[in-house]
């Protein structure tokens, strides 16, 4: 009997979560993985905090328990431990959205915010600020001062990257990764003229840190993260179109320089945002993304998502490692998912050279 195209089995080497129903499931795991890691990460630290007592916190500050709990273990819950792990959340999905669409229009795997020249451009004017005082940049905090060199890269590269009213992905690619080598040597050059203390802060900083988190400065990158996801989604064909060649984008009717325009002015702010607030945290932008298509395939509908929960699980774990390795000191998440990123790729490769070589 002839086996019908709905029982055929899935084509090897396919994504494991690719079938609509698979899918849904993989995001209702993630889902609650979010939910979990994020209980693990207010509990977790220098001072273990019991469950009940991180829920009765919480609920009382949402006004939906009565809870009696010791002032300082609420203080260390509320005050500290949730605006961490929210900013920890919100800024793991950030990145690895970053990281989606600028592999997307570079169409090269190794594309992430270090490649077109933002972090490069957060770190100068961070160091600037450190080293050389705010007031050297009209009294502009380290974090604006971050925000600000960030973009300021990145419209340096958007220039130079730009050739008949286009941006070609290898044209993105080399201006990033000139720019970026030019702004690092400025950097490196105050950090040579820095105190050992200034030294210091640049080095923690530079490799990222949630710990500074609190209830205000979570405002605006969660904004940021929420209306970039959501217009991403939304706009999940035209991106499909735009990672399969801009011919097929043009064939689609498609304006695909203004939508190029758009993408990346949408990362550049979205990834500004994040690096002024925590600094330059690595591979997160560059990892997830390549784990979201092993799952689910190509389709940015659904990788826009995946990459969205993946990376809203990845970097509060990656904060639970930094805390615990080193206690009661704290390494730099920076450090953390470095160590995790680097390995994945090493699997990646050889991964593709056994595939390549059957």
């Amino acid at each position: 009997m002839k086996r019908s195209p709905s029982a055929a089995p899935p084509t090897a080497g396919a994504p494991i979560f690719a079938a609509p129903r698979r899918f849904r499931v993989l995001v209702a795991v993630l889902g609650c993985a979010v939910l979990l890691i994020a209980a693990a990460s207010v509990s977790v630290g220098a001072v273990t905090v019991g469950l009940g007592d991180v829920w009765g916190s919480v609920g009382r500050h949402l006004g939906v328990l009565e809870w009696s709990t010791a002032t300082v273990t609420d203080q260390i819950v509320w005050s500290v431990r949730v605006p961490r792990t929210i900013l920890a959340i919100v800024v793991g999905a950030g990145l690895a959205i970053a990281g989606v669409v600028i592999q997307v229009v570079v169409r090269n795997p190794l594309g992430d915010p270090y490649l077109i020249g933002i972090v490069p451009g957060a770190s100068l004017g961070a160091v600037v600020v450190i080293v050389l005082g705010g007031g050297v940049l009209g009294g502009l905090s380290l974090s604006a001062a971050a925000f600000l060199g960030g973009l300021a890269a990145f419209a340096l590269v958007f220039a130079l990257a730009r050739r008949g009213g286009q941006w070609p992905p290898t044209r993105v690619v080399l201006a990033g990764v000139a720019v970026g080598y030019l702004v690092s040597s400025f950097t490196f050059f105050f950090q040579t003229i820095a105190t050992p203390n200034q030294a210091q802060r640049v080095l923690f900083w530079s490799l990222g840190s949630v710990a500074g988190a609190s209830w205000g400065s979570l405002l605006l990158p969660t904004i940021v993260i929420v209306g970039a996801t959501t217009w991403l989604v939304l706009a999940s064909a035209p991106l499909n179109a735009l990672a399969s060649g801009t011919d097929l984008g043009y064939s689609l009717g498609i304006d695909v320089a203004r939508f190029q325009i758009l993408l990346m002015v949408v990362v550049s702010i979205l990834t500004g945002c994040i690096v002024a607030e925590v600094g330059g945290i690595g591979f997160v932008g560059l990892v997830i993304p390549h784990i979201a298509r092993l799952l689910v395939g190509a389709d940015h509908r659904r990788v826009v998502l995946t990459a969205t929960l993946l990376g809203a699980c990845f970097l509060p774990l990656s904060d639970i490692a930094a805390r615990v390795l080193r206690a009661p000191a704290e390494l730099p998440i920076g450090v953390v998912t470095s160590a995790i990123g680097a390995p994945f790729f090493l699997y990646l490769l050889l991964t593709s050279g056994k595939t390549a070589t059957r």
